[in-house]
């Protein structure tokens, strides 16, 4: 089942993350290059160190150049994990491109990789659950209702990893189909943004 693959690396990368805690610490992915546990590992690395630059940038008393270039990571941030996204689609079109649909096969309303990044970014809220949980210096109210949130988010990732691993089967089998459209993200291109592109324009005289 993809959704095991799933949790082992996420918990792997998470745990490696953790051990220096450190954003700009480097990725040290064991799996060979251009696997699915490769895209799978360096997917859940960038939500990682991601999240760790939200808790950053909402620091009320973070400097505000400091802010800008977080705010500047985060985006680039943004960007990898979208193209992310496409590598792992890109694994599944391929490896299910000699399906034949069945005749009234529909398709899906995310692909498999969005729903796997759903997925791990579902497991870094666990396990930053689970700390609250374990606080020492916590009150015994804040444990319960970090407690109760973390029952509903274990429930989550079941249900989740349960609707992945049905997608997937479904493709196997025909009853559905992937149509990937790929992130047309405006704000990054010069081209289209038009803060970026009137910079370049010619004035009118």
């Amino acid at each position: 089942m993809i959704s095991r693959l799933c949790h082992t690396i996420f918990e792997e990368s998470i745990h490696q993350y953790h051990i220096t805690d450190d954003i700009d610490g480097a990725m040290q992915n064991p799996y060979p290059v251009n696997t699915l546990e490769y895209l799978l590992y360096t997917k859940n690395w960038i939500d990682t160190v991601q999240w760790h630059l939200e808790d950053i940038i909402r620091n009320p008393n973070i400097d505000s150049v400091l802010a800008l270039q977080i705010k500047r990571r985060i985006d680039k941030s943004n960007q990898e994990r979208t193209d992310m996204v496409e590598h792992i689609d890109s694994y599944f079109l391929e490896k299910y491109n000699h399906i034949q649909p069945v005749t009234h096969a529909t398709i899906n309303t995310e692909s498999p990789a969005w729903a796997i990044d759903r997925l791990s970014i579902l497991m870094l809220k666990i396990y930053h659950m689970q700390q609250e949980v374990d606080r020492k210096d916590a009150t015994t109210e804040h444990t319960n209702a970090c407690q109760e949130k973390l029952s509903i988010l274990l429930e989550q990732q079941k249900d989740l990893s349960t609707a992945i691993d049905e997608l997937l089967q479904e493709i196997e089998q025909g009853k559905k189909y992937m149509k990937v459209y790929k992130q047309m993200k405006m704000y990054n291109d010069p081209t289209l943004n038009p803060i970026l592109y009137a910079k370049h324009s010619t004035p009118i005289d």
